[in-house]
């Protein structure tokens, strides 16, 4: 059952188009509109052509192709004669115009035939751009190389844009490596551990690609062998007296030198021989290699240590054999012992087998006074000496004594004082004025006897 009601808009507009179609004007909708493909990779900075090919439609006057990006519209040409017509429109890609699709839309414009504007648009095609450096890119590794070790390898290239889609790849002469790669902004970079078992030069490659273009670094390097050095003790913990060997050796081609003796040549060892000691306890041995490769010479150190096990021994230097210290003071037993095992010391006063501490303070009492046996013990033997400690007391009646005396001679000395003041007092005439008459007569006031003259 037909819907009521007048036939809609779009209805009698196609209608009259068929009519014009058919009968009055050769018009028609384009069959299609395309837009030519893309380039895989367009690199920036280049113009880039992009064609609109468009089939049928009329009439052409009337005709138009519009070139957009997303949605807008970059420029609009008509469409010529031709079958199928071809509109080519110039674009300066950027950046931001990566993954950008673009596309064609025709516009066939009868609005001046009392019509529409009829649009038709191309399936979109997605742009790719890319900017790749002329530099090459960098690499970073050991220029001499061990063979079976592994050694890092490192590989960069500025200025790539999209940085996130170039690829890099890293290889040890026809063994690709296995890279980890990452990008920062415009930079890629890969990292890899590489070994060989090849000795000689051989050669890294660092290929960077990017669109349709790459750039690649090609370096050498040189693979060596440098075996040992190895150092050998024939005893390692020796009994003193005992003769030891010690050994320096390494590979081929290798030159030794121990302790400053070198081999007599490359790749034959280095020995010396001695009779343990005490003083070749701890004694460092050197081991030192050489090996030169390719003008370049390669060093290699390796050290061992000797221990000499040798009975106890007291310092006598550091352990004093008389001591006099004051009651109530502190000090310290200074006794050491050497030996390896290292001994064990201790100080008993003769008799009492009373212990005094070795090495640390402590407060000297008048019981410390004495004899004491200093014996040091290993599993090597033992060494004894005998220290005597004479601990000197306070005594308080010597002190009473010199108080007494010295109180003594003080009041000695100030009676001296006194009789000598009173002595010179008596010597001293003193005068006084009597009032007897108008004239002054001197008086004496000590009694003197005057015996008168005879006449």
């Amino acid at each position: 059952m037909m819907p009521s009601g007048p036939p809609p808009r779009v209805f009698w507009t196609s209608l009259i188009f068929l009519l014009l179609a058919c009968c009055l004007l050769p018009t028609g909708f384009p069959k299609r509109v395309e837009l030519a493909p893309l380039p895989l990779w367009q690199p920036l900075g280049e113009q880039l052509n992009l064609s609109c090919l468009v089939f049928g439609g009329a009439p052409r006057d009337h005709l138009t192709v519009v070139l957009l990006r997303r949605e807008e519209e970059l420029g609009r040409q008509p469409v010529g004669k031709e079958e199928p017509a071809k509109v080519t429109f110039m674009v300066q890609p950027r950046r931001e115009d990566h993954g950008t699709n673009f596309s064609c839309r025709s516009e066939l414009d009868l609005r001046s035939q009392g019509l529409e504007l009829f649009q038709n648009t191309s399936a979109p095609r997605k742009l790719q751009t890319f900017a790749m450096p002329k530099t090459a890119p960098r690499l970073v590794f050991p220029r001499f190389w061990e063979m079976e070790t592994s050694w890092p390898v490192k590989c960069s290239l500025d200025g790539l844009f999209p940085a996130s889609e170039a690829h890099i790849q890293l290889a040890l002469g026809n063994q690709k490596l296995n890279a980890t790669v990452a990008s920062h902004a415009d930079t890629l970079t890969a990292t890899a551990t590489a070994k060989t078992e090849q000795e000689g030069t051989q050669e890294i490659v660092c290929n960077v690609t990017l669109g349709v273009e790459n750039r690649e670094t090609r370096e050498s390097l040189v693979a060596y062998s440098f075996q040992g050095p190895n150092l050998n003790l024939s005893e390692s913990n020796a009994t003193e007296g005992t003769p030891v060997t010690v050994t320096c050796a390494a590979g081929p081609r290798v030159q030794v030198m121990l302790d400053g003796f070198p081999a007599a040549v490359p790749g034959q060892p280095a020995q010396l021989l001695l009779k343990a000691t005490e003083m070749d306890d701890k004694r460092t041995f050197v081991c030192n290699a050489t090996l030169k490769v390719h003008g370049v010479t390669l060093h290699r150190n390796r050290s061992v240590q000797l221990r000499v096990l040798y009975g106890p021994t007291i310092d006598r230097a550091k352990c004093p054999q008389r001591l006099m210290w004051k009651e109530k003071t502190m000090h310290i037993l200074q006794c050491q012992a050497r030996g390896n095992p290292k001994p064990q010391l201790q100080c008993l006063q003769e008799g009492s087998k009373f212990k005094v501490p070795v090495g640390i303070p402590f407060l000297v009492l008048l019981n410390h006074s004495g004899t004491y046996s200093c014996q040091a013990a290993s599993s090597r033997g033992t060494d004894k000496m005998l220290v005597m400690m004479d601990v000197q007391g306070r005594n308080p009646v010597t002190i009473n004594i010199v108080l007494g005396v010295l109180a003594i001679l003080g009041l000695v000395t100030l009676a001296a004082a006194s009789v000598y003041v009173f002595w010179v007092q008596r010597q001293r005439d003193i005068y006084h004025l009597t009032p007897r008459s108008t004239r002054w007569r001197l008086t004496s006031t000590q009694q003197v006897t005057v015996a008168e003259e005879l006449s």
